[in-house]
């Protein structure tokens, strides 16, 4: 049993010593033939000529042109435009005078 271990173990180092050497040798000649044919190619060509002068190019695309953002308003406007608001929905009678009380306090508040 141990000779037949020993020739198993054997054989696996053996077989495995020439995968690596036959795989080192692949890469190298790899690396060899793709050095030729970088050598042995010619400069690509253009492929394709430029259109002839009767044909006109295609207009550029021009990204659509957006607004700037509105200024930065000022906060106590906002509050004073808030109350306006308020006391016009109250003259209408939309609001009762708690509600508007409320809502006053709230804006004022905030």
């Amino acid at each position: 049993m141990p000779g037949l271990l020993r020739g198993v173990a054997r054989t696996a180092v053996v077989a495995g010593t020439a995968t690596a050497v036959s795989n080192r040798v692949s890469r190298r000649q790899a690396g060899r033939w793709a050095a030729k044919e970088e050598q042995q190619e010619p400069e690509p060509q253009q492929q394709y000529a430029a259109p002839p002068p009767q044909y006109a190019a295609p207009p550029q695309y021009a990204p659509p042109q957006y607004a700037p953002p509105p200024p930065a308003s000022d906060p106590m406007q906002d509050k004073l435009d808030q109350l306006k608001q308020l006391g016009e929905l109250k003259d209408q009678g939309v609001l009762s005078d708690e509600e508007f009380q409320q809502q006053k306090a709230r804006i004022l508040n905030s």
